[in-house]
């Protein structure tokens, strides 16, 4: 499917989110991901495509993708996304994926989401706030540091609190600091056998922490993953 961008919004230095119009009306479920194909010349060895969580609602008109930029040039198609002009067209997929909000809506989650990592939550939480729907949800986020803390007008049209540990704080910084653990989020909300743990970031995070809960004894249907190829685990 063709989609026209609209606009972009800087949500940090670093990170910045485009917005969509597609061709036709897209069906697609909060935190799904898509393929999104962006050609340009002297592609290097990583191609013309990559794939983004959806940080949009279903409730919305425009589909948003938002992402991080290295400090240097990095890829030839991160280049080119950065570049892109409102007008510009890319080709996205159809919508796809299964870390999506459980059915049952009295279903404890926890949310804990390294980096970019934050961007199926945005999408679900978006569709609770516009649909008016509550869940029962506790969220840690790690972020580098101050500047890469996004999304805090949805997370607050939401009513949602959100812990945010900052790895790398400036000696401002109030917050928690350091990295998230297992054993911080089983401090955030001790799990019943009913809750679900939702982690989302770079592999090498997801994986760490799913490994650590299972041994302070998550079931492994308790733990539900979204991992993000290519990013730093060190966020």
């Amino acid at each position: 499917m063709i989609v026209t961008l609209d606009h972009i919004h800087d949500e940090a230095d670093n990170i910045r989110t485009f917005f969509w119009r597609p061709e036709k009306p897209l069906q697609y479920t909060a935190g799904q991901f898509i393929e999104l194909t962006v050609k340009h010349d002297d592609a290097d060895d990583r191609g013309e495509r990559r794939w983004f969580t959806l940080s949009s609602s279903p409730t919305q008109e425009l589909l948003t993708v938002t992402t991080k930029f290295a400090a240097e040039n990095g890829s030839s198609f991160k280049r080119a996304l950065r570049d892109m002009q409102p007008g510009d067209t890319a080709i996205m997929s159809d919508p796809m994926g299964d870390f999506v909000l459980p059915k049952l809506a009295q279903t404890p989650l926890v949310f804990v989401a390294g980096g970019i990592g934050i961007t199926p939550f945005h999408s679900m939480l978006q569709y609770l706030a516009d649909s008016g729907e509550s869940r029962p949800i506790k969220m840690l986020v790690a972020v580098r540091n101050e500047q890469e803390i996004i999304f805090q007008d949805t997370f607050d049209k939401a009513n949602q609190h959100v812990t945010f540990v900052v790895s790398e704080p400036s000696p401002a910084w109030g917050g928690e600091r350091g990295r998230i653990t297992a054993e911080m989020i089983i401090g955030l909300e001790q799990p019943t056998e009913d809750t679900l743990v939702y982690v989302s970031g770079p592999e090498e995070l997801v994986e760490s922490l799913h490994a650590d809960l299972a041994k302070a004894g998550l079931k492994k249907h308790q733990l539900v993953g979204d991992f993000f190829p290519n990013y730093s685990a060190g966020i």
